[in-house]
């Protein structure tokens, strides 16, 4: 198992570990439910280096990942940042990933951990005369997450944030002993406003120790998985993957029909005039009972109809919560369905997703 550079401090703060996309990650340390409510009202730091870091290098950097992905980058000015997925020619979503444009020849790519490897051979297979390389041992990459995040790290770069905007980027000087040039990214994968930093392993750690000694709770997995749900935002390998397309998992609108040439246009072309067959849909069971993750749907007939892709107890809401695939005919809010839940089925409803909005919405 592979461990990022801040397990012994992790270790030693007691964080309860579990296996995830090939390494051994915190999943809590204080309990799920007070990380969770640290970063719905204050702020909590995520350690979040397993995730890839690719960075591409070439005058064709823009131009060929333009013909990979189905959203515009060719609006990006170096600062900026796009979320988009890249996919196969049949359409399909090989990964979600952010697109940084550092400057015009140099490009860093965020992508999820199990796909690493993946993405890289097919990064590689497609982008000509441009050099690759995997910044994932050398760099700790945290997030900084929560209403209260902006103040907090800005006191330990000393450096005016505020202009930053949302999906903007930029290096900045820490305040540890050396004076650490950082890469940081006004994203996240929470819901709330928030930072990803991202340092060498020594600076990283600084940066680390010193947000808990301020006060900012360390979060493990747990609660990263219900704040990204309650945002309705998609986990690859469970809401989205190689045998959906953008237009059912509810991301249409990455697709910028007016780009011109992209891989898999054809077959989302094609998709779009017949129709989608599905939708990913958001679902509160009408209950207590909580839905999980391949758990079937049922329509109001008793028809197996699709699976609960994401599921938990929403703990700003109190209420269980789901996403799911479903025929489109019954993919409007409001609609009844029922979902297997321990030999039983449950009754639910289908609901506008997110199933949270923050009341502090990041500036954009």
């Amino acid at each position: 198992m592979l461990r990022t550079p801040l397990y012994e401090w992790q270790r030693a703060a007691g964080a309860k570990f579990v296996p995830f996309a090939g390494w051994e990650l915190p999943i809590q340390f204080q309990g799920v439910i007070a990380e969770h409510q640290a970063v719905r009202t204050q702020v909590g730091i995520f350690d979040i280096s397993h995730m890839g870091r690719l960075i591409l290098q070439g005058s064709r950097v823009r131009e060929q990942l333009q013909a990979l992905v189905p959203t515009d980058l060719g609006r990006l000015q170096p600062g900026e940042s796009q979320y988009t997925v890249l996919l196969t020619e049949q359409g399909t979503i090989l990964d979600d990933v952010i697109c940084y444009c550092q400057t015009e020849t140099q490009w860093l790519l965020i992508v999820n951990a199990a796909r690493r490897q993946a993405d890289w051979d097919w990064l590689a297979a497609h982008l000509k005369q441009t050099q690759m390389h995997d910044w994932g041992g050398s760099h700790v990459l945290l997030a900084i997450q929560g209403p209260a995040s902006l103040p907090h790290l800005q006191a330990l770069c000393g450096e005016d944030l505020s202009t930053l905007k949302r999906f903007q980027h930029r290096q900045v000087t820490l305040g540890d002993p050396d004076q650490t040039s950082a890469f940081v990214a006004r994203t996240g994968y929470t819901g709330e406003d928030g930072f990803e930093v991202m340092v060498p392993p020594a600076a990283g750690l600084w940066l680390w120790q010193t947000c808990v000694e301020r006060g900012i709770p360390p979060c493990g997995l747990g609660s990263r998985d219900t704040l990204r749900l309650e945002a309705a935002l998609h986990l690859y390998g469970q809401d989205m993957d190689t045998t959906t397309t953008p237009l059912e998992a509810g991301l249409g609108w990455l697709v910028h029909w007016q780009k011109g040439e992209f891989m898999g246009r054809q077959a989302l072309e094609q998709q779009k005039s017949q129709g989608i067959p599905r939708q990913l849909v958001g679902l509160q069971v009408l209950g207590r009972d909580i839905a999980r993750p391949g758990y079937p749907i049922y329509s109001p007939g008793g028809e197996v109809i699709g699976r609960v892709t994401s599921g938990t107890k929403s703990p700003s809401l109190g209420i269980p919560i789901a996403l799911g695939y479903v025929p489109v005919a019954l993919a409007g809010p409001g609609t009844r369905v029922e979902i297997g839940i321990r030999q039983q089925r449950v009754a639910a409803e289908v609901v506008k997703r997110p199933f949270y909005r923050s009341p502090a919405p990041a500036p954009r």
